[in-house]
């Protein structure tokens, strides 16, 4: 078996941590491997590799970070079907749900298959400019249109599978996965879906009229949003690879062939709600 490790940037106590579990590793007889070319370097005399070659030839990858670190461990190994283990260096971490406590037992338990593996629907998100370029990135959170500088609010035509749903006049469009519902989705007041889900959730940010609400649609229709402002537009995957959007230029989404795999917290999704969110409580 080999592991990979991804430590998030500016983490020093992280990397003391990866290279703990990874010594325990080795001393089983278990490979494991840096990612060398994202967030802290590995230690001298550990075996590295760029993130893509660990992708490839990892039968699971730790993400030791923040959720930041988590969705560029799962933009490395969606399309290899490798599992992604989370273990949160940071304040929040629905995507890391174990603490540095339970790192060793956690790990432990995922190498020797006891860690169940559940599967997250991601999004193929394709930009397709006037002058008929087209480029493509995966997303397990969202892909969201926003405005470039200045304070000005945005046109954005939106469809699916042909079918005209409404030109937003908003600062900007949320296309969220279940699993991105609890992200930025969350913040513009979106809805919460559950992560076994398969369906995308549209969600204006500060829209110019209230009627304009969130939508959520199934993942197997295809969703196309057309800058039809005089202003360019930004589009960011993940908050990891951003591209320009021209007057325009449309910005397809759908659902990604293959899911991200990866290995199931010991809490419920809804336990983890009332932990990070403090969901249902009320205040005396």
């Amino acid at each position: 078996m080999r592991i990979g490790f991804l430590v998030r940037r500016g983490n020093p106590d992280g990397l003391g941590l990866a290279t703990t579990l990874a010594c325990g590793l080795r001393g089983r007889g278990i490979d494991a491997v840096f990612v060398n070319d994202y967030g802290e370097c590995p230690p001298p005399g550990c075996p590295s590799a760029p993130g893509a070659e660990v992708a490839r030839s990892a039968d699971m990858l730790v993400a030791l970070g923040g959720d930041g670190t988590f969705l560029y461990g799962a933009g490395l190994v969606g399309d290899h079907d490798v599992p992604l283990l989370g273990l949160n260096l940071g304040s929040l971490g629905f995507l890391t749900p174990y603490a540095t406590s339970e790192a060793s037992a956690a790990l432990a338990d995922a190498a020797e298959g006891r860690l169940g593996i559940e599967e997250r629907m991601r999004l193929h998100v394709t930009l397709r400019t006037a002058g008929g370029e087209i480029e493509s990135h995966s997303a397990l959170n969202e892909a969201v249109i926003t405005q470039r500088n200045l304070a000005r609010l945005m046109d954005l035509a939106a469809s699916l599978d042909g079918d005209t749903i409404a030109t937003y006049k908003a600062d900007g469009l949320i296309l969220s996965t279940p699993t991105g519902s609890t992200a930025y989705n969350l913040s513009a007041g979106g809805p919460i879906l559950t992560p076994d889900l398969e369906a995308i959730v549209l969600t204006p940010i500060c829209p110019h009229t209230l009627t304009n609400r969130p939508l959520v649609v199934r993942a197997d229709q295809g969703l196309s949003v057309t800058n039809v402002s005089t202003d360019h537009a930004i589009l960011t995957v993940d908050g990891l690879w951003s591209r320009e959007v021209a007057p325009g230029d449309m910005v397809e989404v759908r659902k990604a062939t293959r899911p991200l795999r990866v290995f199931r917290p010991r809490s419920s999704f809804f336990s983890i709600l009332r932990q990070k969110l403090s969901w249902g409580e009320r205040k005396a």
